[in-house]
């Protein structure tokens, strides 16, 4: 198969539309068609349907394999720029919400401040761009974040030949509503809040499916969904009893009209960790080896 007409039936996938693929690929409509011809005879099988533009059977069982056969080839490519250390001169770094403490600022600060002609850029976005973002060079490291047993592990996305490394752990906490009945309770088990009504806020919190997970349960319904990553946001849906939702317990209290309430079973903790590629640019690795030596147990 060829990679490129891989991307071309994945962009029309994306866009259930050729013309709309066409234009974002920079291509003519009819190539775009015959790159999915192509690819449909190789593989003697079709793969979309016209009218509407939709993957067939065969076409969705394509795209498991061809998104992340695609990021691979993204990554490789970027892997070996890096050898090359294509852009010395930028400091680009990915964060999940809430993962931006003051000491992370003040390091890219410093970083910046050493050296003028640095590049500096944040991005806040969710935990799979984050880890996509460094994979295929978008981003120089990234700070991503989740709720994990004290000794797991913290659960990503393909990260490939990634090097991951703590820089924080502290209680993960529910947030409340502050007319919440449970708001008196010192803590609270996981497992007793299976049948709450949820926020599903996957890039601002800790997915459900994590929390279900944890709490071994097929709880933890939501009844509406929160796309984005503005923490602030989010809280003030929990303050106007849309659902419950989880933050660091550090992160949740300067957010106005919610309560945070640490979750004591199971024992999980929300840790904050640090990716880079194995060979990092100077300016990611100096980063890094800052964000390490600062590093201190909570």
């Amino acid at each position: 198969m060829d990679p490129q007409q891989l991307r071309t039936f994945v962009a029309v996938v994306d866009h259930r539309s050729f013309s709309a693929a066409a234009q974002a690929l920079g291509y003519t409509q009819s190539a775009v068609s015959q790159h999915v011809a192509s690819l449909e005879t190789d593989l003697e099988a079709p793969l979309l349907t016209r009218r509407p533009v939709a993957p067939t059977e065969a076409g969705e069982r394509l795209l498991e394999h061809a998104r992340p056969l695609l990021l691979r080839l993204d990554a490789a490519r970027a892997d070996v720029a890096r050898l090359r250390q294509v852009r010395p001169g930028r400091l680009a770094v990915a964060c999940t919400p809430g993962t931006l403490t003051p000491a992370t600022a003040l390091a890219l600060v410093r970083a910046r401040s050493a050296a003028p002609q640095l590049a500096v850029s944040v991005r806040v976005c969710g935990r799979t761009e984050a880890v996509q973002s460094v994979l295929t060079g978008g981003a120089d490291l990234a700070l991503v974040d989740g709720a994990v047993a004290a000794t797991d592990p913290l659960p990503l996305p393909d990260a490939g030949p990634l090097t991951a490394f703590p820089i924080s752990e502290e209680p993960l906490a529910v947030l409340l509503p502050a007319a919440h009945p449970l708001v008196g309770r010192p803590t609270l088990r996981l497992a007793d809040l299976a049948v709450a009504r949820w926020i599903d806020a996957a890039d601002a919190a800790v997915p459900l499916a994590e929390l279900r997970a944890a709490a071994q349960s097929d709880g933890f319904g939501h009844q509406l969904t929160y796309t984005g990553t503005d923490v602030r946001g989010l809280s003030v849906l929990v303050a106007a009893g849309a659902g419950l939702t989880t933050a660091a317990l550090s992160a949740a209290g300067d957010l106005p009209g919610v309560v945070a309430v640490p979750i004591s079973e199971p024992r999980i903790v929300h840790r904050t960790e640090l990716l880079h590629p194995r060979t990092p640019t100077t300016p990611a690795a100096e980063l890094a080896a800052t964000l390490r030596s600062a590093q201190s147990p909570r």
